[in-house]
């Protein structure tokens, strides 16, 4: 089953050859440090066809000069393009760019588990974002104002009206005062995000 939606993703999709394709600093990156860098891969494949010592002696050298005026064309670039940004920065104009860059960030560092959708009672989709809250307000009040409390039953030891402490019934406040007690402060929040302190 797998194979098969695997070679159907396949047909209908492609199949990537990987990567992002471009360079990470492509901001900055200027012709004369293409130009730099293209030189500077010409040697390195004939490395491994080098048949005799001297011969890849002078190979390596002439790629360890093109590899140096590559970091020193890209060096330049870059000390360039920051020189740039740094002064734009200073103007009205870059100071927006910082937060729009900054807002750009946030956006890209938040959590994707988070919840963007949720159904209501009737499986209705909501994305809107007061709708979602709306619902989930009426399920807490619901939940613990009391209207899904489960019925209790006579086979378990309890007589309508009347809990029996001793089957389980409800937690004390003495419980409570205890549990309390024996709990350890400074310790990591557990699912409810609630301080031991507080």
């Amino acid at each position: 089953m797998a194979q098969c939606i695997h070679r159907s993703a396949e047909e209908v999709l492609g199949v990537s050859r990987g990567g992002g394709g471009g360079k990470s600093g492509a901001w900055w990156w200027n012709e004369e440090v293409r130009q730099k860098v293209k030189e500077k891969q010409k040697p390195y494949p004939n490395l491994s066809s080098c048949t005799s010592e001297e011969e890849k002696g002078v190979v390596e050298a002439t790629y360890k000069v093109a590899k140096k005026l590559a970091k020193k064309a890209v060096a330049i670039a870059k000390n360039n393009a920051y020189e740039r940004l740094y002064q734009r920065l200073e103007t009205n104009e870059g100071e927006k760019d910082v937060f729009r860059l900054t807002r750009a960030g946030e956006k890209k560092a938040r959590d994707l588990g988070c919840v963007r959708c949720i159904k209501d009672e009737d499986g209705k989709v909501l994305v809107e974002e007061t709708e979602i809250k709306e619902t989930w307000r009426s399920y807490f009040a619901r939940l613990f104002n009391g209207e899904n409390e489960y019925p209790l039953r006579a086979e378990s030891g309890v007589r309508e009206g009347h809990l029996n402490i001793s089957e389980g019934g409800r937690i004390s406040k003495e419980e409570v005062k205890e549990a309390l007690r024996k709990m350890k402060s400074g310790k990591a929040v557990g699912p409810d995000l609630i301080l031991v302190e507080v």
